[in-house]
């Protein structure tokens, strides 16, 4: 289920949907290749299915279709990826920044609200995937739902 916010469009929506958000996820995945804290994550690079089902994830966060649910494994799988890999407090970092710098080569609004929404997500999620990736973690959410992002406390501002 969604985040409530009548007549507020979704956080997908403003951002321009799946072909924005595709291009979002690509911008920070070309940069993950090219940075040595984050590229050991993906050993090869960053292949075209794993490019397409974040952007599944990331639409489905952000109030698209529930294609990561419907499709892809849910919450679970997301979980299983991050699963033991260990993820430090300075990679969780650059990874955060990285996703700032990719909105801005992916050309997505730039309104500050719609930015901190975005990267409310990207600070709580990363957390999450932090903590959820150390061996042996403990108070990891095993079954959940894949989180509905909405506008918080800044809607659009519509002057």
């Amino acid at each position: 289920m969604g985040v409530d916010e009548p007549g507020l469009p979704t956080l997908y929506d403003w951002a321009g949907g799946s072909d924005a958000l595709r291009r979002f996820i690509d911008a920070f995945y070309d940069r993950v290749e090219r940075d040595d804290l984050l590229t050991a994550f993906f050993p090869g690079g960053v292949s075209e299915e794993h490019r397409a089902h974040v952007t599944a994830w990331w639409s489905e966060v952000l109030g698209g279709p529930a294609t990561y649910t419907d499709e892809l494994g849910g919450y679970e799988r997301m979980l299983a990826h991050h699963r033991n890999l260990g993820i430090t407090a300075e990679q969780r970092h650059r990874f955060a920044a990285t996703m700032s710098l990719a909105a801005d080569d992916a050309d997505l609004p730039d309104d500050p609200e719609f930015r901190a929404a975005v990267m409310g997500y990207v600070e709580w999620g990363t957390r999450l995937a932090m903590h959820n990736s150390q061996p042996g973690a403990e108070g990891v959410a095993e079954h959940a739902p894949v989180p509905r992002w909405g506008w918080g406390v800044a809607p659009p501002y519509d002057g």
